[in-house]
Protein backbone atom coordinates (compact mmCIF):
# COMPACT_ATOMS: atom_id res chain seq x y z
CA UNK A 1 0.00 0.00 0.00
CA UNK A 2 1.13 3.57 -0.64
CA UNK A 3 2.32 5.71 2.25
CA UNK A 4 0.05 8.36 3.71
CA UNK A 5 0.67 11.92 2.57
CA UNK A 6 -0.70 15.11 4.14
CA UNK A 7 -4.28 15.35 2.89
CA UNK A 8 -4.06 11.95 1.16
CA UNK A 9 -4.59 8.94 3.46
CA UNK A 10 -3.61 5.86 1.50
CA UNK A 11 -6.17 3.33 2.78
CA UNK A 12 -9.42 5.12 1.85
CA UNK A 13 -7.95 6.45 -1.40
CA UNK A 14 -6.77 2.98 -2.40
CA UNK A 15 -10.20 1.53 -1.65
CA UNK A 16 -11.91 4.23 -3.71
CA UNK A 17 -9.50 3.79 -6.62
CA UNK A 18 -10.07 0.04 -6.62
CA UNK A 19 -13.83 0.46 -6.65
CA UNK A 20 -13.95 3.35 -9.15
CA UNK A 21 -11.02 2.75 -11.50
CA UNK A 22 -10.34 -1.00 -11.20
CA UNK A 23 -8.63 -1.14 -14.58
CA UNK A 24 -5.98 1.28 -13.38
CA UNK A 25 -5.38 -0.01 -9.86
CA UNK A 26 -6.02 -3.70 -10.56
CA UNK A 27 -5.16 -4.71 -7.00
CA UNK A 28 -1.47 -3.99 -7.43
CA UNK A 29 0.86 -1.71 -5.46
CA UNK A 30 0.75 2.02 -6.02
CA UNK A 31 2.48 5.11 -4.74
CA UNK A 32 1.85 8.85 -4.65
CA UNK A 33 3.75 12.11 -4.39
CA UNK A 34 2.76 15.66 -3.58
CA UNK A 35 3.29 17.73 -6.73
CA UNK A 36 2.35 21.04 -5.23
CA UNK A 37 0.61 22.43 -2.21
CA UNK A 38 -0.37 25.07 -4.74
CA UNK A 39 -1.48 28.58 -3.97
CA UNK A 40 -4.87 26.96 -3.50
CA UNK A 41 -5.79 23.36 -4.32
CA UNK A 42 -3.47 20.46 -3.57
CA UNK A 43 -2.22 18.23 -6.38
CA UNK A 44 -0.78 14.73 -6.20
CA UNK A 45 0.64 12.34 -8.80
CA UNK A 46 -0.36 8.70 -8.36
CA UNK A 47 1.55 5.86 -10.00
CA UNK A 48 -0.92 3.02 -10.49
CA UNK A 49 -0.32 -0.35 -12.16
CA UNK A 50 -2.48 0.74 -15.09
CA UNK A 51 -1.06 4.22 -15.57
CA UNK A 52 -0.26 7.54 -13.94
CA UNK A 53 -3.03 9.86 -12.81
CA UNK A 54 -3.35 13.23 -11.08
CA UNK A 55 -5.53 13.73 -8.01
CA UNK A 56 -6.79 17.21 -7.05
CA UNK A 57 -8.31 18.14 -3.70
CA UNK A 58 -9.11 21.40 -1.84
CA UNK A 59 -6.80 22.98 0.76
CA UNK A 60 -6.70 21.44 4.22
CA UNK A 61 -8.27 24.45 5.97
CA UNK A 62 -9.45 28.06 5.62
CA UNK A 63 -11.51 27.27 2.53
CA UNK A 64 -13.49 30.35 1.53
CA UNK A 65 -17.18 29.98 0.65
CA UNK A 66 -17.76 28.95 -2.98
CA UNK A 67 -14.00 28.50 -3.52
CA UNK A 68 -12.11 25.30 -4.41
CA UNK A 69 -15.14 23.59 -5.95
CA UNK A 70 -13.79 20.31 -7.32
CA UNK A 71 -17.09 19.49 -8.97
CA UNK A 72 -16.87 22.62 -11.14
CA UNK A 73 -13.30 21.83 -12.15
CA UNK A 74 -14.30 18.32 -13.15
CA UNK A 75 -17.33 19.55 -15.07
CA UNK A 76 -15.39 22.04 -17.17
CA UNK A 77 -12.73 19.44 -18.01
CA UNK A 78 -15.43 17.09 -19.28
CA UNK A 79 -17.08 19.88 -21.27
CA UNK A 80 -13.87 21.02 -22.97
CA UNK A 81 -12.60 17.54 -23.82
CA UNK A 82 -12.66 17.25 -27.59
CA UNK A 83 -12.59 21.02 -28.25
CA UNK A 84 -9.62 23.02 -29.52
CA UNK A 85 -8.69 23.69 -25.89
CA UNK A 86 -6.28 20.97 -24.67
CA UNK A 87 -7.25 19.59 -21.26
CA UNK A 88 -6.37 16.43 -19.33
CA UNK A 89 -8.84 13.57 -19.62
CA UNK A 90 -11.12 13.60 -16.54
CA UNK A 91 -11.51 10.09 -15.09
CA UNK A 92 -13.64 10.22 -11.95
CA UNK A 93 -15.12 12.59 -9.39
CA UNK A 94 -15.56 11.64 -5.73
CA UNK A 95 -18.15 13.74 -3.85
CA UNK A 96 -18.10 11.39 -0.83
CA UNK A 97 -16.54 13.26 2.14
CA UNK A 98 -15.82 9.95 3.90
CA UNK A 99 -12.84 9.30 1.61
CA UNK A 100 -10.77 12.49 2.01
CA UNK A 101 -13.08 14.74 3.96
CA UNK A 102 -13.73 16.77 0.81
CA UNK A 103 -14.72 16.33 -2.81
CA UNK A 104 -11.81 15.44 -5.12
CA UNK A 105 -11.26 14.20 -8.64
CA UNK A 106 -8.78 12.21 -10.70
CA UNK A 107 -7.60 12.97 -14.23
CA UNK A 108 -5.16 11.42 -16.66
CA UNK A 109 -1.54 12.55 -16.34
CA UNK A 110 -0.47 14.39 -19.51
CA UNK A 111 3.14 13.78 -20.65
CA UNK A 112 5.14 16.98 -20.91
CA UNK A 113 6.71 19.67 -18.78
CA UNK A 114 5.27 22.20 -16.35
CA UNK A 115 7.47 25.30 -16.37
CA UNK A 116 7.14 26.67 -12.84
CA UNK A 117 10.30 28.72 -12.27
CA UNK A 118 12.91 30.79 -14.05
CA UNK A 119 15.25 27.83 -13.81
CA UNK A 120 12.82 25.85 -15.97
CA UNK A 121 12.76 28.43 -18.80
CA UNK A 122 16.45 29.39 -18.59
CA UNK A 123 17.70 26.46 -20.77
CA UNK A 124 15.15 27.18 -23.52
CA UNK A 125 16.24 29.00 -26.65
CA UNK A 126 14.69 32.40 -27.43
CA UNK A 127 12.89 30.79 -30.38
CA UNK A 128 11.32 28.11 -28.18
CA UNK A 129 10.25 30.74 -25.63
CA UNK A 130 8.56 32.74 -28.35
CA UNK A 131 6.72 29.69 -29.70
CA UNK A 132 5.47 28.78 -26.22
CA UNK A 133 4.14 32.29 -25.71
CA UNK A 134 2.42 32.21 -29.09
CA UNK A 135 0.83 28.84 -28.27
CA UNK A 136 -0.31 30.06 -24.86
CA UNK A 137 -2.13 33.09 -26.21
CA UNK A 138 -3.60 31.03 -29.09
CA UNK A 139 -5.08 28.56 -26.58
CA UNK A 140 -6.58 31.44 -24.60
CA UNK A 141 -8.15 32.80 -27.79
CA UNK A 142 -9.47 29.30 -28.61
CA UNK A 143 -11.02 29.03 -25.16
CA UNK A 144 -12.84 32.31 -25.65
CA UNK A 145 -14.13 31.06 -29.01
CA UNK A 146 -15.86 28.06 -27.41
CA UNK A 147 -19.63 28.44 -27.30
CA UNK A 148 -20.75 27.70 -23.72
CA UNK A 149 -24.09 26.34 -24.93
CA UNK A 150 -22.43 24.05 -27.47
CA UNK A 151 -20.38 22.26 -24.80
CA UNK A 152 -23.05 22.12 -22.11
CA UNK A 153 -21.79 25.06 -20.08
CA UNK A 154 -24.61 27.49 -20.81
CA UNK A 155 -25.52 27.49 -17.12
CA UNK A 156 -21.92 27.51 -15.82
CA UNK A 157 -22.32 31.12 -14.69
CA UNK A 158 -24.38 34.24 -15.25
CA UNK A 159 -24.32 35.82 -18.69
CA UNK A 160 -24.13 39.45 -17.59
CA UNK A 161 -22.67 41.70 -14.90
CA UNK A 162 -19.41 39.75 -14.59
CA UNK A 163 -17.11 42.62 -13.60
CA UNK A 164 -19.49 44.04 -11.00
CA UNK A 165 -19.96 40.61 -9.44
CA UNK A 166 -16.22 39.90 -9.46
CA UNK A 167 -15.50 43.04 -7.46
CA UNK A 168 -18.21 42.19 -4.92
CA UNK A 169 -17.16 38.54 -4.66
CA UNK A 170 -13.45 39.16 -4.31
CA UNK A 171 -14.05 42.12 -2.02
CA UNK A 172 -16.05 39.87 0.31
CA UNK A 173 -13.33 37.22 0.18
CA UNK A 174 -10.76 39.89 1.01
CA UNK A 175 -12.70 40.72 4.17
CA UNK A 176 -12.82 37.06 5.15
CA UNK A 177 -9.14 36.34 4.58
CA UNK A 178 -7.41 39.64 5.36
CA UNK A 179 -4.78 39.50 8.10
CA UNK A 180 -4.06 43.26 8.25
CA UNK A 181 -5.30 46.71 7.34
CA UNK A 182 -4.30 47.72 3.81
CA UNK A 183 -5.61 51.15 2.72
CA UNK A 184 -4.40 50.64 -0.86
CA UNK A 185 -6.63 47.59 -1.17
CA UNK A 186 -9.64 49.46 0.21
CA UNK A 187 -9.04 52.24 -2.31
CA UNK A 188 -8.52 49.79 -5.17
CA UNK A 189 -11.79 47.99 -4.49
CA UNK A 190 -13.67 51.29 -4.30
CA UNK A 191 -12.22 52.63 -7.55
CA UNK A 192 -12.82 49.39 -9.42
CA UNK A 193 -16.46 49.49 -8.34
CA UNK A 194 -16.72 53.00 -9.82
CA UNK A 195 -15.07 52.01 -13.10
CA UNK A 196 -16.64 48.60 -13.71
CA UNK A 197 -18.64 48.20 -16.93
CA UNK A 198 -22.20 47.09 -16.30
CA UNK A 199 -21.98 44.47 -19.00
CA UNK A 200 -19.50 42.92 -21.43
CA UNK A 201 -18.88 39.92 -23.65
CA UNK A 202 -19.52 36.49 -22.10
CA UNK A 203 -17.37 33.41 -22.75
CA UNK A 204 -15.91 30.51 -20.81
CA UNK A 205 -13.06 32.00 -18.81
CA UNK A 206 -10.29 30.12 -17.03
CA UNK A 207 -9.75 32.72 -14.31
CA UNK A 208 -6.10 31.82 -13.64
CA UNK A 209 -4.63 31.37 -17.12
CA UNK A 210 -0.81 31.44 -17.07
CA UNK A 211 2.15 29.52 -18.42
CA UNK A 212 2.77 27.59 -15.19
CA UNK A 213 -0.82 26.36 -15.21
CA UNK A 214 -0.17 24.42 -18.40
CA UNK A 215 1.67 21.31 -19.55
CA UNK A 216 3.90 22.02 -22.54
CA UNK A 217 5.81 19.90 -25.02
CA UNK A 218 9.42 20.81 -25.73
CA UNK A 219 12.13 19.94 -28.25
CA UNK A 220 13.70 17.60 -29.09
CA UNK A 221 10.68 15.38 -28.43
CA UNK A 222 8.02 17.66 -29.93
CA UNK A 223 7.44 21.18 -31.14
CA UNK A 224 7.00 23.69 -28.30
CA UNK A 225 3.31 24.14 -27.56
CA UNK A 226 0.71 23.93 -24.82
CA UNK A 227 -0.61 20.37 -24.59
CA UNK A 228 -2.88 20.73 -21.54
CA UNK A 229 -4.39 23.56 -19.50
CA UNK A 230 -4.60 22.86 -15.77
CA UNK A 231 -6.13 24.38 -12.61
CA UNK A 232 -9.66 25.31 -13.65
CA UNK A 233 -10.90 26.11 -10.13
CA UNK A 234 -11.68 29.77 -10.96
CA UNK A 235 -13.36 29.05 -14.29
CA UNK A 236 -16.84 30.38 -15.01
CA UNK A 237 -18.74 32.33 -17.65
CA UNK A 238 -17.35 35.83 -17.82
CA UNK A 239 -15.49 38.60 -19.57
CA UNK A 240 -12.72 37.37 -21.89
CA UNK A 241 -10.68 40.58 -21.46
CA UNK A 242 -10.59 39.95 -17.72
CA UNK A 243 -9.11 36.53 -18.51
CA UNK A 244 -6.47 38.13 -20.75
CA UNK A 245 -5.61 40.67 -18.04
CA UNK A 246 -5.11 37.86 -15.53
CA UNK A 247 -2.57 36.27 -17.87
CA UNK A 248 -0.82 39.62 -18.21
CA UNK A 249 -0.65 40.09 -14.42
CA UNK A 250 1.25 36.81 -14.07
CA UNK A 251 3.63 37.65 -16.93
CA UNK A 252 7.09 38.82 -15.81
CA UNK A 253 8.45 41.39 -18.26
CA UNK A 254 12.23 41.74 -18.59
CA UNK A 255 13.57 44.50 -16.38
CA UNK A 256 10.63 44.47 -13.97
CA UNK A 257 12.59 44.42 -10.70
CA UNK A 258 9.61 44.84 -8.37
CA UNK A 259 7.93 41.83 -9.96
CA UNK A 260 10.67 39.67 -8.42
CA UNK A 261 9.17 40.38 -5.00
CA UNK A 262 5.88 38.77 -6.04
CA UNK A 263 6.38 34.99 -5.75
CA UNK A 264 3.84 33.94 -8.37
CA UNK A 265 5.30 32.93 -11.75
CA UNK A 266 8.31 35.06 -10.79
CA UNK A 267 11.24 34.93 -13.21
CA UNK A 268 9.36 32.64 -15.57
CA UNK A 269 9.13 34.91 -18.62
CA UNK A 270 11.67 37.70 -18.02
CA UNK A 271 14.02 36.30 -20.65
CA UNK A 272 14.96 36.94 -24.27
CA UNK A 273 12.43 35.47 -26.67
CA UNK A 274 9.39 35.91 -24.45
CA UNK A 275 7.27 38.85 -25.64
CA UNK A 276 6.12 41.50 -23.19
CA UNK A 277 2.68 41.34 -21.63
CA UNK A 278 1.69 44.25 -23.86
CA UNK A 279 2.76 42.28 -26.92
CA UNK A 280 0.72 39.30 -25.73
CA UNK A 281 -2.33 41.55 -25.55
CA UNK A 282 -1.70 42.85 -29.06
CA UNK A 283 -1.43 39.29 -30.39
CA UNK A 284 -4.68 38.34 -28.66
CA UNK A 285 -6.46 41.38 -30.07
CA UNK A 286 -5.24 40.63 -33.60
CA UNK A 287 -6.38 37.00 -33.35
CA UNK A 288 -9.79 37.64 -31.77
CA UNK A 289 -10.70 41.13 -32.97
CA UNK A 290 -11.70 42.07 -29.42
CA UNK A 291 -11.47 45.70 -28.29
CA UNK A 292 -8.83 46.32 -25.60
CA UNK A 293 -9.66 50.00 -25.09
CA UNK A 294 -10.55 49.46 -21.42
CA UNK A 295 -7.62 47.16 -20.65
CA UNK A 296 -6.35 49.35 -17.77
CA UNK A 297 -9.50 48.61 -15.75
CA UNK A 298 -9.14 44.88 -16.36
CA UNK A 299 -5.49 44.96 -15.28
CA UNK A 300 -6.54 46.66 -12.04
CA UNK A 301 -9.14 43.94 -11.58
CA UNK A 302 -6.54 41.24 -12.18
CA UNK A 303 -4.10 42.66 -9.64
CA UNK A 304 -6.91 42.99 -7.12
CA UNK A 305 -7.86 39.33 -7.49
CA UNK A 306 -4.25 38.24 -7.14
CA UNK A 307 -4.00 40.35 -3.99
CA UNK A 308 -6.94 38.49 -2.47
CA UNK A 309 -5.61 35.10 -3.53
CA UNK A 310 -2.20 35.78 -2.01
CA UNK A 311 -3.69 37.12 1.22
CA UNK A 312 -5.70 33.92 1.51
CA UNK A 313 -2.54 31.88 1.01
CA UNK A 314 -0.80 34.02 3.62
CA UNK A 315 -3.63 33.39 6.07
CA UNK A 316 -3.30 29.63 5.56
CA UNK A 317 0.47 29.92 6.00
CA UNK A 318 0.04 31.78 9.29
CA UNK A 319 -2.35 29.04 10.40
CA UNK A 320 0.12 26.28 9.51
CA UNK A 321 -2.14 24.90 6.79
CA UNK A 322 0.09 25.00 3.69
CA UNK A 323 2.10 22.19 2.13
CA UNK A 324 5.41 22.85 0.41
CA UNK A 325 7.91 25.68 0.48
CA UNK A 326 8.00 29.37 -0.40
CA UNK A 327 4.89 30.54 1.42
CA UNK A 328 6.76 32.92 3.72
CA UNK A 329 7.32 35.19 0.71
CA UNK A 330 3.63 35.53 -0.16
CA UNK A 331 2.55 37.82 2.68
CA UNK A 332 5.05 40.64 1.96
CA UNK A 333 3.95 40.63 -1.70
CA UNK A 334 0.33 41.50 -0.90
CA UNK A 335 0.87 45.29 -0.48
CA UNK A 336 2.89 45.35 -3.73
CA UNK A 337 0.02 43.70 -5.57
CA UNK A 338 -2.55 46.20 -4.32
CA UNK A 339 -0.25 49.07 -5.29
CA UNK A 340 0.11 47.62 -8.79
CA UNK A 341 -3.65 47.51 -9.12
CA UNK A 342 -3.87 51.20 -8.28
CA UNK A 343 -1.12 52.06 -10.77
CA UNK A 344 -2.90 50.08 -13.47
CA UNK A 345 -6.02 52.22 -13.20
CA UNK A 346 -4.02 55.44 -12.80
CA UNK A 347 -4.64 55.93 -9.09
CA UNK A 348 -1.10 55.46 -7.76
CA UNK A 349 -0.24 57.73 -4.81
Amino acid sequence: MADDLPGLPAAPVGQWLGDTLPGLLDGGPWRAELISGGLSNITYRLWLPGGTVILRRPPLANVLPRAHDMGREYRVLRALSGTAVPVPEPLALCPDPDVLGATFYVMRDVPGSVLRTGADTEPLSPAVRGELAASLIAVLADLHDVSPDAVGLGDYGRHSGYCVRQIKTWGAQWERSRTRDLPDMDKLLARLAELAPEDSACTVVHGDFRLDNTVVSLPPDEQPRVVAVLDWELSTLGDPIADLATTMSYWHDPGDVERREIPVSVGLTDKQGFPTAESLAATYAARTGRDLGNLSFYLGLAWMKLTVICEGVHARYLGGQTLGEGYAKVGPAVPLLAARGLRAIGDAG
